[in-house]
């Protein structure tokens, strides 16, 4: 059995993603994410390889909050 796939937040910064997961776009193609064992996706919006994180939140001084919201 494959371990679970792992979501982290990083505080002001991207989602990092670890574990097997596949990534598709908006029309289900898939990218190939071959041999990285981990990815951080964009969160602020100003990265310019989207979705994956280019630390554009650095200068951006993109600010999240550090906890999860209660669900609604």
């Amino acid at each position: 059995m494959s371990e679970p796939v792992k979501i982290s937040v990083r505080p002001n910064g991207p989602l990092r993603v670890e574990g097997s997961f596949e990534l598709c776009d908006a029309d289900g193609k898939q990218w190939d994410l071959a041999g990285k064992p981990a990815v951080s996706l964009c969160r602020c919006g100003a990265s310019e390889s989207k979705p994956f994180c280019d630390g554009s939140h650095r200068r951006i001084d993109f600010q999240s909050a550090p906890s999860p919201l209660p669900p609604v």
